[in-house]
Parts: structure tokens; C-alpha cells; sequence
């Protein structure tokens, strides 16, 4: 049994909560497999809609970085293949599911995590949430949608200094340039969250399907980004520079 991630149907409300708060929803093997199984369900129910959110302080950080680094730079291929090529396959998911979802944010997100919020049509952040890359802190290829979905998003010069910069977007920036449509008050975000897909359910589903199909981004457009983000990505995970990059980052 995955306990990584829970998936519950309320009626026409479909749920799925990330479940490793310990390790801040970091984004392992187990969870990733977790969300999969958990959007097969969804699919599988057909609800009315769709919230995914977090257990935590942290809606979720990214790759484990100590689970990189532990892994032998000989075997850290096929580990980061593994992870990526999930998370990849979680966001075309998303982005396929035939019914609204909704992103409920409280907390940090940072690196390739961030792909599991920009797959969501509507993004629920409260006053502390947070969005970051990380990426050239670390040493890693950007992934998880940064290149791929980020700049039709917010703007392409504005992810791209994000991205170079390392700067982190709180709540309200990220509402203020569109990656986030709802600000919540803290303590709040699952109350609105909920508020938004009542309303989604009480629409009429053959409308929702046509306006997600002629809306979102087109799906062979995406998953080409995310394959040219895995590709960098498993590059340069079995670098130098990204070896002294995770040791600087934990401190080894």
C-alpha cells in the first residue's frame, strides 16, 4: 500500500494529498508512483473535478536531493531516469485528465515540483507559499516544466531570470504574474480551494470538457519540452559540477 500519497472521491470532488511531510513531499520514486496511481483512479471515477494538495508545512520540494547524491554516480542514471521520466508522465497526466483541477498551495514549492502546480488549470495559494528553482544553486537541469510550461505561463524573460537568478516567487508576485489565480487568506487555502471546485462541479461538464480541450496547452508541444528537460537533465545529473553542487547544498 502507497501511503505516500492519498486519493479520496467526495461525491462529484475528487482529492489527491501528497502524504510524505516529513521529508517536506519531496519527490522520490514512492510518490511519484503514488500520484500515478492516484490520477489512474481519478480517471477511472470520472469526477466532477479535481484538487491536489498537501499534508505539511511544504506543498513539496522537489527532487530529494540527498537521494541523488546517496546514489552512486554509476547507478544515478537510471535513478534520475526514473524520477524525471515519472514526474514527467504525472504532468501529462494532469494535463490529459478530462475534468478541471485544482492546486491548493500552502507552502514551499521549489525545483521540479513546481510542475505538479503549472499542470493544474487553477492555482489556490495561501500568504505563504512560495515558488523556486534551485536549480543553479544546486547544479541540476532545470525540469519538472520550468522550460516547457513556466514561460507561457508568466512571460519567457521572466522565467528565464527566475530560473538563472534563482530568485523566489512569493505568493504574491506569483498571483500578481499569473502562475497563481486565487489568493487565499492564511489558514484558509483548503476552505477556497474547495470553494473553486464547488463551483467547477456545478458547471456543465460537456462545457468544461470543450473549454480545458481548446484552452490548455497543446499536449505534444509539452511533453516535447519535458523530454528536452529529461534529456539536459540525466546530462548533467552524472556531472562534476552537479556532484560539488549537492555536496555544497547538504553541507557534505
Amino acid at each position: 500500500m502507497n501511503t505516500a500519497v492519498h486519493y479520496q472521491l467526495d461525491g462529484e470532488l475528487a482529492r489527491i494529498t501528497l502524504n510524505r511531510p516529513q521529508r517536506h513531499n519531496a519527490l522520490v520514486p514512492e510518490l511519484l508512483d503514488g500520484l500515478r496511481a492516484a490520477l489512474a483512479r481519478c480517471r477511472e471515477d470520472r469526477p466532477a473535478a479535481l484538487i491536489l494538495d498537501a499534508e505539511g508545512r511544504s506543498f513539496s520540494t522537489g527532487g530529494d536531493v540527498g537521494g541523488f547524491y546517496d546514489t552512486p554516480r554509476a547507478e544515478r542514471h537510471d535513478y534520475a531516469s526514473r524520477v524525471v521520466g515519472t514526474l514527467n508522465a504525472v504532468i501529462l497526466d494532469l494535463l490529459s485528465l478530462p475534468l478541471p483541477t485544482v492546486a491548493a498551495v500552502h507552502g514551499m514549492v521549489t525545483g521540479g515540483s513546481v510542475g505538479l502546480v503549472l499542470a493544474c488549470d487553477i492555482v489556490v495559494a495561501g500568504p505563504r507559499a512560495s515558488f523556486a528553482p534551485w536549480y543553479t544553486r544546486v547544479g541540476y537541469s532545470p525540469d519538472g516544466g520550468w522550460t516547457a510550461l513556466m514561460p507561457e505561463r508568466i512571460g519567457r524573460a521572466r522565467a528565464l531570470d527566475i530560473q538563472l537568478t534563482n530568485r523566489r516567487l512569493d505568493a504574491e508576485e506569483a498571483h500578481r504574474v499569473g502562475l497563481v489565480q486565487y489568493l487565499s487568506e492564511d489558514n484558509k487555502v483548503a476552505e477556497q480551494a474547495r470553494a473553486v471546485a464547488d463551483t467547477l462541479c456545478s458547471a456543465k461538464r460537456g462545457s468544461v470538457h470543450h473549454t480545458l480541450a481548446l484552452t490548455r496547452p497543446d499536449l505534444d508541444t509539452v511533453a516535447a519540452g519535458l523530454d528536452a528537460e529529461f534529456r539536459h537533465f540525466l546530462e548533467h545529473i552524472v556531472s562534476d559540477e552537479a556532484d560539488q553542487g549537492m555536496a555544497d547544498f547538504l553541507n557534505r
